[in-house]
This record gives structure tokens, C-alpha cells and sequence, in this order.
């Protein structure tokens, strides 16, 4: 039994927990909460490519090999302090470091907005902190690792048995179908499992049709487990969305770029650097737009 001074009606107890509950500490937590796992998706994105471990050792200075200390490695204010150099020998630190921090407490922030503090936000924050390491990762070495694609596609079906069927595709077919739709989870899971095989199987038809005109790859396969992930977690017309998206951003960007580098056309594009970045884009703005567009085709 708790003493009284620790009973739920203290006012000091009371106080505490609106000041917990206020509009404006539960944003900050979530966002510092994200730098921290920023942190985390820096190590990810060096170390998994090379397919060394997440976990030990420790991270170190590439230059001299010295530890980082834990007060020299706090998100975002570190690199600040430090003037981007490390402390030992001085060697520049890269700005991608506090810019994926930076990055991922935003997103995190952004899904608690939306969101809320659900398991749905949960679902979307792991979304996003997938993206920026396959963004990131892709845009540095022109890779998509297996080992988060598949973790992707995984945490994605996995989720969809537990949050709210969010595409309604499974819903269509099963009105038509069955006499009565099938519970909830069933339709979530459908509705994952058609996202992962519209958005692989589209970049593989895309990816094969190139091989066979041109004789040569002009889109990895790892563009395809991406979309299998990016699918189990946005559903089918999202996916469809997030391909469309890409292509927009891959079409204006590169033309930028090849015209600004002055390089041909055959230089190669981070194409899942661009499905990232729309499928974030669709996570925060695909449902409204979804609904301007049903509305303008009279979809109900």
C-alpha cells in the first residue's frame, strides 16, 4: 500500500501528471525521443551496408579510432559543440550525422500530430525510421540492404493484424466476394499483402522491361524488396501513390541534376532515394489527396 503522500489525489502527484500529460512536453519527448534513434539509424546506415554489426563495437572516430565518449555523442548538440570536428584529432564530421537526427525527430514528432500517441503512430514512426535509413543509404552508396527491407516487410505484416485496415482494397474485394466481410485483421493483413505485391511486382515488371529493351539493369532488385516493404506498410493505393510520386521527384530532380553536372543520361539516379521520399510524402499528405481524388471521380 502506498503512502499518503504518494495517493493518486496528492496535488503534487496531480501536477506532475498534467505536466506530462501537456500539449507541449509530450511533443518534446517524442522529439528527443527521435534524435536518440537517430543516433541509432547513423550507425545502421554506415555499419549495415558493410554488413558489420549495430551493436558493438562502439563508435569511433573513422580517422584516429578513438571512442566516442557518450558526452560527445549526444544528438544534434554534440556535433554543435564540437564545431562538426572530432575532439580528439580534429577530423571534419560529416553534417550527414545531426541532419539524420535532425530528421528523424521531426518525423517522430510528425506522427505523434497525426497520430496521436497510438500504436498507430508507433506503426508509422518505425515506417519512417525504415525510410530514412533506406533514403539515406541508397543516396550514399546506391544500396538497399536486404536486411531492412525484409525487416520492413515483416514489422509491416505484422503490424497490419493489430492497426485499423487503412486502404479499404480488401474491403472491396470482400463486399463482392463474401456475403460478410471478414474481421478486421483479416483485412488489414490482405490489404498489406496486396500493397507488397502491387509496389514489387510494378518496379519488377518496370525492371525487367528495361533489362530486355536496353540489355542492361537500369533498376536493382533492391528497389523491388523496397516497394515490398513500403506496400505491407501503405496498402495498395498508396503504394500505387508512392511509385507515382517517385517518378515525379526522380523526373524533375534528375533533370536538375544531369542538367547542373552536365552528365548523360545514363548517369545513375538513387531511385529509392526517391521512393522514400514519397512514400513520406504520402504518409503525412496521401490521405487527403487520396480523398480530393474520390470525391473529383465520385469513388465512395
Amino acid at each position: 500500500m502506498l503512502p499518503d503522500c504518494f495517493t493518486p489525489d496528492t496535488p503534487a502527484v496531480a501536477g506532475a501528471r498534467r505536466v506530462w500529460q501537456s500539449q507541449s512536453v509530450i511533443p518534446l519527448a517524442v522529439l528527443l525521443f527521435g534524435l536518440v534513434i537517430g543516433s541509432f539509424l547513423n550507425v545502421c546506415i554506415l555499419r549495415i551496408p558493410a554488413e558489420k554489426s549495430i551493436i558493438l563495437p562502439a563508435s569511433s572516430c573513422p580517422k584516429c579510432g578513438k571512442v566516442i565518449a557518450p558526452y560527445d555523442n549526444i544528438p544534434v548538440l554534440s556535433w554543435l559543440i564540437l564545431g562538426g570536428k572530432c575532439r580528439n584529432c580534429k577530423t571534419k564530421i560529416s553534417a550527414m550525422y545531426p541532419a539524420v537526427e535532425l530528421l528523424t525527430g521531426l518525423l517522430f514528432m510528425a506522427c505523434y500530430f497525426v497520430f496521436g500517441l497510438t500504436l498507430e503512430s508507433l506503426k508509422w514512426a518505425i515506417f519512417a525510421a525504415m525510410l530514412v535509413v533506406l533514403t539515406i543509404t541508397d543516396l550514399r552508396e546506391r544500396i538497399l540492404p536486404d536486411a531492412v527491407n525484409f525487416f520492413g516487410l515483416g514489422v509491416g505484416l505484422l503490424f497490419s493484424f493489430f492497426t485499423k485496415p487503412l486502404d479499404g482494397s480488401a474491403l472491396w474485394i470482400a463486399n463482392r466476394w463474401f456475403d460478410f466481410p471478414p474481421p478486421q485483421p483479416v483485412l488489414s493483413f490482405v490489404d498489406a499483402i496486396l500493397g507488397a505485391v502491387a509496389g514489387s511486382g510494378l518496379l519488377w515488371v518496370v525492371a525487367e522491361g528495361y533489362f530486355r529493351l536496353r540489355g542492361r539493369e537500369g533498376m536493382g532488385l533492391g528497389d523491388v524488396k523496397m516497394m515490398a516493404a513500403v506496400g505491407a506498410f501503405l496498402g495498395l493505393k498508396r503504394t500505387l501513390m508512392t511509385v507515382l510520386a517517385a517518378s515525379l521527384l526522380g523526373s524533375v530532380i534528375g533533370i536538375v541534376l544531369i542538367a547542373v553536372s552536365k552528365k548523360g543520361r545514363d548517369y545513375e539516379l538513387p531511385f529509392g532515394t526517391f521512393l522514400g521520399a514519397g512514400a513520406l510524402l504520402v504518409l503525412f499528405f496521401g490521405t487527403p489527396a487520396l480523398q480530393w481524388y474520390q470525391s473529383l471521380l465520385a469513388v465512395k
